[in-house]
């Protein structure tokens, strides 16, 4: 088995060598080719008439990573701590970043049809509305108070009706809303009894009791109901089914489990225009070595061992589409990460799913995608459909929440995004704003991206629980 791992290593190591070769040679190819084109035709056509010359076609703006540090803009009115003191943070050039205003506990988002923000804060039990005025920061109010854990918000149309969907850590509830709605109005469960830390068998302890919810256009409702765990195979087996997706019609009804093997489908959101449901979802942590080689270089075999440099970089986080009757792996199967993170391969594992006992990893569904390992990905928009200026507006923007127990803090703690091409591909990842560590190896952070969603104007609106801050993304 060792010297099958090591000849499959050194086939990647060749082939990501090669990849880049071909690349550097394809490069230089098509500059000389589309040159000696031009030149066998006019070679060929010397007597005839010199076409008219075209016109320059505008430049296009170009897909560009974080690479500009700016100094956060801070309103005085929003100057207490953190803010007290500058902050920078490296934004893709043309954009400004701006502390747009402060909700304690700001955990995720949602955009009101007359432009306000609703923002939830589980622990308090409410939703704050953010109403932005001339000259001056949002001003706040208590949308609802005294719900159970709400986390995730969707605004839904059917009909002549405008629903806000509010996802509760035991059900999901919804009320009927009218533009410029300052409060809410009377709440009905659609989907009730959903397990959290009341559930008599959970015995109080549920560690992703938060639900995620999402609306199609043909007006299903998907819940995602996290594991209580870990990695636990009694979330495999229980009713509902933890590490799942449930679908459901808008009214709660029909409910039947659309997908499972997804530990913890934070971010839920479907691409504009489409029934293609994606997910953002947050791996398990300390996973143990399930291969038998020698992985630490100590001369014996590591199968079975917890090895900090191992846990650090698997399994990665999947971000990945979201297939109807498929099981994508949690607990018994773990991805592995490639150079391209992408279609991501899967083993089986060690403590779980030794020698495939409960489950052939070869025949789970792989993920689309891979996020580096423990960024902890929560909130994300698709932003097709928004006014966030071209190539932005084509593509997926994710907000990772940051390692909690990585040995340093460099995973995670940033927004990312991923472009997208016509046919529904994502492409590779890059950061979209970064700089809220300031010292990885000493654990210093003062901020963790939650949520992004557009604001509706051009920007994007982030979200961060640790500050307790809404910062606002925008194009200069």
């Amino acid at each position: 088995m060792m010297a099958a791992w090591r000849r499959d290593r050194q086939r990647m190591l060749v082939l990501l060598l090669c990849l880049s070769l071909t690349l550097g040679v394809a490069v230089t190819a098509c500059g000389g080719g589309g040159g000696a084109m031009a030149s066998d035709a006019s070679a060929g056509n010397a007597s005839a008439a010199p076409a008219p010359a075209a016109a320059t076609p505008a430049p296009q703006p170009q897909l560009a990573a974080a690479s500009t540090v700016r100094t956060l803009e801070v309103p005085e009115a929003l100057a207490d701590t953190p803010f007290n003191q500058e902050h920078s943070l490296s934004v893709p050039p043309g954009f400004g970043i701006r502390l747009w205003s402060r909700v304690q506990n700001a955990r995720f988002m949602a955009l009101a049809p007359n432009g306000d923000v609703l923002v939830s804060n589980p622990g308090a039990g409410k939703i704050t509305l953010l109403r932005e005025r001339p000259g001056d920061v949002p001003k706040a109010f208590d949308f609802v108070t005294g719900l159970h854990n709400p986390q995730d918000m969707v605004f839904h149309r059917i009909g002549d009706v405008m629903y806000l969907y509010v996802a509760e850590s035991n059900r999901i509830s919804r009320s009927i809303y009218h533009d410029g709605d300052t409060t809410s109005g009377e709440r009905e469960a659609v989907v009730d009894n959903l397990p959290d830390d009341s559930t008599p068998e959970l015995q109080g302890s549920y560690g992703h009791q938060l639900k995620n919810i999402a609306l199609s256009p043909d007006h299903k409702l998907y819940v995602s109901i996290a594991s209580a765990c870990n990695a636990c195979a009694e979330d495999t087996v229980s009713n509902p089914v933890r590490g799942a997706i449930y679908q459901y019609s808008a009214d709660g009804k029909d409910g039947r489990l659309f997908a499972r093997g997804l530990r913890n489908a934070e971010g839920l959101d479907f691409i504009p225009g489409t029934n293609t449901l994606w997910a953002a979802v947050n791996n398990s942590d300390q996973v143990r070595f399930p291969l038998d080689v020698d992985f630490d270089g100590d001369g014996v075999s590591d199968l079975g061992k917890l090895l900090p440099a191992y846990v650090d970089n698997n399994p990665p986080e999947p971000f990945t589409v979201v297939r109807d009757g498929a099981n994508y792996g949690w607990p018994f199967c773990n991805a592995v990460p490639n150079a391209s993170m992408s279609n991501l391969d899967l083993l089986p594992d060690f403590t779980l799913n030794r020698n495939s006992e409960n489950l052939d990893c070869a025949k789970v569904d792989r993920a689309s995608k891979g996020i580096q390992a423990h960024s902890a990905p929560l909130g994300f928009s698709f932003l097709q459909a928004s006014n966030v200026p071209a190539p932005y507006n084509k593509g997926a923007a994710i907000a990772l929440h940051g390692c909690w127990n990585c040995t340093s803090l460099r995973a995670g703690y940033k927004v990312v995004f991923f472009p997208f091409d016509d046919a529904g591909n994502a492409g590779a990842e890059i950061d979209l704003v970064r700089g809220f560590v300031t010292d990885p190896d000493a654990r210093e952070v003062w901020g963790r991206p939650v949520d992004v969603i557009p604001d509706g104007k051009g920007g994007l609106l982030i979200s961060d629980d640790l500050a307790g801050a809404i910062y606002q993304l925008y194009p200069k």
